[in-house]
């Protein structure tokens, strides 16, 4: 059983660095294809992220700028593809994907931070959840042109953040990328989660200190 259980991780190992160097070998095409799935019914956690690190690793700016672009593009195509299945399906559809418990605190958010619900995931890798807000956006009848800013925001800076390392520091900080992809995407995680409670913070003194100010 074990050398079953050995033998199989070993041929999906083999059959994703098959899959990833036929995508590397397409690629600005390859990287936009590969981002259109992951943004919309695939899942490929971070693979975009190392794709642009490989390709961009050593290379001009031009260049960087060029997968990077494809992949935003990419990301943009797949979730517009999701968010209009989510406007044409409604409410049926995400509750098929997601439980009430998560949909309605979409929806909660959606209202309290408006696209910021949309920025925030499309930025931080996972395990911050993306898809849910990509077709809560469709659903709650967010406008097509505010939802698509704010993906282009989001994935321009997650995006170009890779490829400027790529660029800057070349072959290792693709070594360490894949080395440590969790690691990198706990750190993120946290630091935006980090960012978002101090912001709430201020934001919530701020609005005491108006009210007590009112009241005097």
């Amino acid at each position: 059983m074990l050398s079953f259980f050995v033998s199989t991780q070993h041929w999906l190992a083999k059959l994703a660095g098959t899959a990833s160097e036929f995508i590397t070998s397409l690629g600005g095409p390859g990287v936009m294809v590969l981002a259109i799935g992951d943004s919309s019914f695939l899942s490929v956690p971070e693979g975009n992220d190392l794709l642009i690190v490989i390709l961009s690793a050593g290379k001009s700016w031009g260049n960087m700028a060029y997968f990077v672009s494809m992949t935003i593009l990419g990301s943009v195509l797949g979730c517009l593809l999701l968010y209009t299945l989510g406007r044409k399906g409604g409410s049926p559809m995400l509750r098929r994907r997601f439980s009430q418990e998560n949909i309605d605190r979409a929806e909660r958010l959606f209202k309290k931070y408006g696209l910021l619900t949309v920025v925030i995931p499309s930025i931080l890798p996972p395990p911050m959840p993306f898809k849910i807000f990509v077709l809560s956006a469709g659903v709650f009848r967010v406008k097509a042109l505010e939802f698509l800013t704010a993906v282009v925001i989001g994935r321009t800076i997650r995006y170009s953040m890779w490829g400027i390392l790529a660029v800057l520091y070349g072959n290792s900080v693709k070594l360490y990328m894949q080395q440590n992809l969790d690691l990198i995407g706990m750190i993120l995680f946290g630091g935006f989660a980090l960012l978002i409670l101090v912001t709430a913070v201020v934001c919530l003194r701020r609005v005491r200190l108006g009210r007590s100010r009112t009241a005097a």
